[in-house]
């Protein structure tokens, strides 16, 4: 992360970000964590996917998850999504299940949710990075407050758009979010381990769309295809 790339409508909201010492630090840990030879997911020109495939003035809805994936070719900068050809983690499977509940459409082969993320949902999780095999362990190394600014950001558009939050972390964000504006949907992490403590039955695909059209937005289309 020697030079951040990242897609203009988000590198200009950014800047002073990137230019803080706490960003700094940001930076030199994650130097540190290759120097010593660790595995950070995903590679380093997906850190930021999730910003540059949803530009700010795109952006109707988030999905904020926890981490990246933290096995071989799963992290891709989306949050619970996986490239193409990559078997579904058991998140993704019951993100899956609900989808298919929620909205009567179809479980796709695919694991990919890219789909979402050209269609107005950024896809964020609240850490971008983590060691290879070990879950949460980029915790509390400032990518918190990154995505607090980016819920920030996205908070003080006049637009009303919805957050769905997905799992302890990312329901701390709710504090950062305008309910008077915006609307939050917030549940247990979809994870094998929660996902029957309030994820199933949820549905959060269509009350998202159905804040939005009541609030005059278009609806975001779901579909996944097969």
């Amino acid at each position: 992360m020697a030079e951040v790339k990242l897609e203009e409508s988000w590198r200009s909201r950014l800047e002073d970000v990137f230019a803080s010492d706490w960003f700094g630090r940001l930076r030199g840990f994650l130097q540190a964590e290759r120097s010593a030879g660790a595995t950070i997911y995903p590679p380093g020109g997906r850190i930021f996917a999730a910003l540059d495939t949803t530009p700010f003035d795109q952006v109707r809805a988030v999905i904020l998850g926890q981490d990246p994936y933290h096995g071989p070719g799963q992290a891709h900068g989306l949050c619970f999504s996986v490239p193409p050809g990559i078997p579904k983690p058991p998140s993704l499977v019951n993100i899956h299940q609900e989808y298919n509940a929620d909205l009567g459409l179809p479980i796709p082969r695919h694991g990919s949710l890219e789909p979402w993320a050209k269609n107005g949902v950024l896809l964020l999780n609240t850490c971008l990075t983590v060691r290879a095999g070990q879950p949460l362990s980029h915790q509390n190394q400032g990518w918190e407050k990154f995505t607090d600014r980016i819920v920030e950001l996205l908070a003080s558009r006049s637009e009303p758009m919805v957050f769905i939050l997905w799992g302890s972390p990312a329901r701390k964000k709710t504090e950062r979010v305008d309910l008077s504006r915006h609307g939050v949907i917030a549940s247990v992490h979809p994870s094998p381990l929660s996902a029957y403590r309030g994820f199933f039955g949820s549905k959060p695909f269509s009350r998202a769309n159905q804040f939005l059209t009541a609030a005059g937005r278009d609806p975001i289309d779901w579909r996944l295809g097969e």
